[in-house]
């Protein structure tokens, strides 16, 4: 039986990323050795889009996505910006949540949303 969901990022500078979700981020990690991290997420939901071929308002058939979410996102910006966390755009109202994305090390760049619908 399934018992949860396994993500990664693939980052050019993979000690940096674990550094910025251990410590930026705050998920608590268990190394599993030679600072291989593991990181315990709070809670997680699974989201399936229709593909876009012309990945002009979607992505194309194959691709998958991480996102992070939060209750307060004015909020939850504010405090990762007073880490030195970059975010790429402002917070915009997409239908599904308010959404911004920002960078982590290694050229990663993800979304970061809280969601208008109830969870």
């Amino acid at each position: 039986m399934i018992k949860g969901v396994h993500t990664m990022f693939y980052s050019s500078e993979a000690d940096k990323l674990r550094d910025f979700l251990r410590d930026k981020l705050g998920f608590a990690a268990t190394d599993i050795g030679e600072g291989w991290l593991i990181f315990d997420v709070p809670e997680a939901d699974m989201g399936v889009h229709p593909a876009d071929p012309t990945a002009k308002h979607g992505q194309p058939a194959g691709a998958h996505d991480v996102s992070f979410y939060c209750d307060d996102i004015n909020g939850t910006v504010g405090d990762l910006k007073a880490k030195g966390v970059e975010f790429v755009d402002d917070i915009q109202n997409m239908g599904y949540g308010m959404v911004t994305h920002f960078k982590m090390p290694g050229g990663v760049i993800v979304q970061l949303y809280e969601p208008l619908y109830q969870k």
